[in-house]
């Protein structure tokens, strides 16, 4: 997609790329923080912490496959071009359809990012 369109596409190739690069990143510090909890034996209770790590890469893949992000679309903004221009949204629906997209997007990464902590959560580890 190359056009802005309204809870569906806010974001081209270039900011698309940045969220897959937050998305590797999250998922490396996941995979990092997962790797410490099992060399100290971390009791369960401490191991949900691993939320945060996990939802930044939760919260970068959703957005990258989507091609929508959830900042812009709380702010009202888009952007297919150039990293760092700006459009604003001009229509009131426009702005409800996008904070609607951006209210998935969000809530499907917390669910995610939830499902990893607890998978996280009830591994054997000691």
């Amino acid at each position: 997609m190359s056009n802005y369109q309204p809870g569906t596409c806010n974001i081209g190739a270039q900011e698309i790329r940045r969220r897959q690069a937050v998305a590797v990143f999250g998922a490396l510090v996941t995979l990092l923080v997962l790797a410490v909890y099992i060399k100290n034996g971390t009791p369960s209770g401490q191991r949900i912490w691993i939320f945060f790590p996990a939802m930044a890469f939760t919260t970068g893949l959703v957005q990258a496959r989507s091609k929508f992000c959830l900042a812009y679309g709380f702010k009202g903004a888009f952007n297919l071009g150039k990293l760092g221009e700006l459009s604003k949204v001009l229509t009131p629906e426009d702005r409800k359809a996008d904070k609607a997209k951006a209210i998935k997007i969000l809530m499907k990464a917390a669910d995610y990012a939830a499902i990893i902590a607890a998978i996280v959560y009830l591994l054997p580890i000691s």
